[in-house]
C-alpha cells in the first residue's frame, strides 16, 4: 500500500447472509425422505436441460448449477431430481428475512438467498458481530427449517462480506477486519471477486494486473486505470475495507425466459409461450408504473450454445395487445431461423425482454383518452385500459382467468414464474 495514503476508521459495518443450496435445502425441508441424498432442482423433467440448484450431497459429486441434467445422472447412480416450486422458494425467503429483522434490520435483500444488513456501532465489534450471526443461524433453522443453513461473512463493507461469506460453505462464518486487509485477500484469486468475470480479468491481465496483491499495492488512480470506466479505483478502495457509499441503479429491463419440455419446442408452442411470456412482462411493466420502448425476442436452439435473438421498435407503451402486435410482427424471423436449422424448429428455450423503459410519472394524457370509446383514433386507449381490467381480474381470481388469444391447455401455456439470478418475483406475479 502507498505510504502517503491515510485510510478512515473501518470498522465492522457489514453481515452478508447467504443460504446454502437454497433451492435445493428448501426441497429437503419440505420432503424429509430427499434429506441426506444427493438432490438437484430441474425447470423441467429432461435430460436436456440444466440444474438450477444442487444440495449439498450432489455437490460432493461435482455437481452444480449449470451442470446438465444427463451429465448429473452420470457422475451419481443414486441423484434425485425434483421439480422447481418458486412460489415455495419465495415463501421460505420471506419467511427468512422477516426471522433476520427480529436480530439485525435487513439493509439490501440481494437475491433469493442473500441479504445484506448494516451493523450498528453497538453491533460492530467482531466478538458482537459474531453472536450475532450465530444468533441469526440459529434462528432460521429453528424457527424456518433444519436444513436451511446459511453461511455469513461480516467485514468493513458489503463487496468483503459478500467475499467472505462465500470461503467457507456450507455453514460458514468468516470475517474481514481492518488490521487483516487487503493482506488476507492475496491468496485468493481475482475471479473470487464478485464483478471480475473473465473478460475483467484478461483486461488486468493486459495491464500488468495477475492477482490481488499486484491489484493494491498499485496506487489508487493506477488499479483505477487497470480496471477502466468510471470510478475505476472504488475497487481499491474496497479491497483497503473503506464503506464507500452505494452507487444508485434502476431497472432497465424487464422480461421473462422458459426451458421449453422437449414435446413442447416445436414452432406453434415456442409462439404461444412467447405471448405468454410477452403477458406477463407487460403485466409487470404496468404494475411498475414503466412503460417500454423496445421488445426483444431471444431463444436457444437444441444444436446451439449461442443464443439467437432480434429487437423490435415499441411506441412508448404499456399495453399488451401493442406489445403482442409487435411480437407477432417480430416471431417470423425466429420461425425462419429455426426452419433453415438441420432437423427443422426445435427452439430448446424462448425469452421476451421489454427495455428502454422509463416512468410513467408526469406523462402527460392523451389527446384520444376524452373520444367516444368506438372512435377509431380511441383504439389505444382502449386496449390499455383493457390490458389493466385484465390485470385486475386475474389478480382476484387466478393466471389465466382472462387472457389473449389461444390456450391450448398444454404445459406451454403454464409458463410460471421463475427466480431469476439477483430478481425475487412479487407474489403476484404468480397468479400472472
Amino acid at each position: 500500500m502507498p505510504d502517503s495514503l491515510v485510510f478512515p476508521p473501518r470498522p465492522l459495518r457489514w453481515l452478508f447472509l447467504d443460504l446454502n443450496s437454497y433451492f435445493a435445502s428448501v426441497e429437503q425441508q419440505l420432503d424429509p425422505a430427499l434429506r441426506g441424498k444427493p438432490l438437484i432442482v430441474a425447470p423441467v423433467n429432461s435430460d436436456t436441460t440444466v440444474a438450477i440448484a444442487a444440495s449439498v450431497e450432489a455437490k460432493r459429486y461435482g455437481i452444480g448449477t449449470g451442470t446438465p441434467v444427463w451429465e448429473a445422472k452420470q457422475r451419481c447412480r443414486e441423484l434425485v431430481i425434483t421439480p422447481a416450486q418458486h412460489e415455495r422458494y419465495v415463501e421460505f425467503h420471506e419467511a427468512i428475512v422477516e426471522e433476520i429483522w427480529k436480530h439485525v434490520p435487513v439493509t439490501r435483500v440481494c437475491s433469493i438467498d442473500e441479504v445484506a444488513c448494516r451493523l450498528l456501532d453497538n453491533e460492530n465489534s467482531p466478538g458482537a458481530a459474531v453472536a450475532l450471526a450465530h444468533r441469526i443461524k440459529a434462528g432460521i433453522r429453528g424457527n424456518i427449517g433444519e436444513c436451511l443453513t446459511s453461511s455469513v461473512g461480516i467485514a468493513p463493507n458489503r463487496l468483503l462480506a459478500k467475499l467472505a461469506s462465500d470461503l467457507q460453505k456450507p455453514n460458514g462464518l468468516v470475517v474481514f477486519t481492518a488490521d487483516q486487509l487487503p493482506e488476507r485477500l492475496f491468496d485468493l484469486k481475482l475471479r473470487d471477486i464478485a464483478g471480475i468475470g473473465a473478460k475483467m480479468e484478461r483486461r488486468l491481465a493486459r495491464d500488468g494486473v495477475l492477482d490481488i496483491r499486484q491489484l493494491c499495492e498499485r496506487r489508487p488512480r493506477d488499479a483505477g486505470t487497470a480496471w477502466g470506466g468510471t470510478n475505476g479505483d472504488r475497487l481499491w478502495y474496497l479491497l483497503h475495507g473503506v464503506d464507500l457509499p452505494e452507487r444508485a441503479t434502476q431497472s432497465r429491463s424487464i422480461g421473462h425466459s422458459h426451458v421449453l419440455s422437449p414435446r413442447s419446442r416445436g414452432l406453434e408452442a415456442t409462439r404461444l409461450t412467447a405471448r405468454r411470456l410477452a403477458l406477463k412482462a407487460a403485466s409487470r411493466l404496468r404494475r411498475k408504473g414503466y412503460r417500454a420502448r423496445l421488445l426483444v425476442l431471444h431463444g436457444k436452439f437444441e444444436d446451439d450454445k449461442s443464443n439467437w435473438r432480434a429487437a423490435i421498435k415499441l411506441p412508448s407503451t404499456q399495453d399488451s395487445f401493442a406489445i403482442l402486435h409487435a411480437l407477432d410482427a417480430l416471431f417470423p424471423r425466429l420461425a425462419d431461423a429455426g426452419r433453415a436449422r438441420t432437423g427443422g424448429f426445435r427452439l430448446r428455450m424462448v425469452g421476451v425482454v421489454l427495455t428502454e423503459i422509463e416512468p410513467v410519472d408526469g406523462e402527460q394524457g392523451s389527446l384520444f383518452g376524452m373520444l367516444a370509446p368506438d372512435d377509431p383514433l380511441a383504439r389505444g386507449e382502449r386496449t390499455l385500459e383493457l390490458s389493466r381490467a385484465m390485470d385486475r381480474i386475474n389478480a382476484r381470481f387466478g393466471r389465466n382467468a382472462v387472457s389473449v388469444g389461444p390456450l391450448d391447455g398444454t404445459r406451454n401455456d403454464r409458463v410460471g414464474t421463475k427466480i431469476a439470478l439477483g430478481r425475487i418475483p412479487e407474489r403476484s406475479e404468480f397468479h400472472e
